[in-house]
């Protein structure tokens, strides 16, 4: 662990990559494959790339969300796949809570809910 900047073993292998999880899992995140490869330029133009990419969408939502309410219809907003926004009882946060579908769709390799993020 000395030589990779004293994280420990469990540290450095929380972002190892995965076979068969969500095309949304975080893990394969190109930028941050290609930094970790040591690919810095790519690396950084292809982070650029992303971060427009979720510009341009929730530029699309907000254009939703305007053109709902100039026609007097309600507009959801992004729902998440895997959790609910929900009160918390004690504290009266918003909290996400786990409302199931990810291991099923994980057994069934069936990700065609998941958004193209990347």
């Amino acid at each position: 662990s000395e030589n990779m900047y004293f994280f420990s073993d469990l540290a450095l292998t929380l972002n190892e990559p995965e076979e068969s999880v969500a095309p949304t899992d975080s893990r394969l995140r190109p930028d941050q494959r290609l930094m970790e490869s040591g690919r810095w330029d790519e690396a950084n133009v292809e982070k650029q790339r992303l971060e427009e990419k979720q510009r341009a969408v929730r530029r699309r939502r907000e254009a939703e969300a305007v053109e709902a309410l100039e026609e007097g219809k309600e507009y959801e907003g992004y729902i998440p796949l895997w959790f609910e926004r929900k009160v918390d009882a004690v504290t009266g946060e918003l909290i996400c809570v786990y409302k199931g579908g990810y291991w099923e769709a994980k057994e069934k390799q069936d990700w065609s809910m998941c958004p193209d993020i990347f």
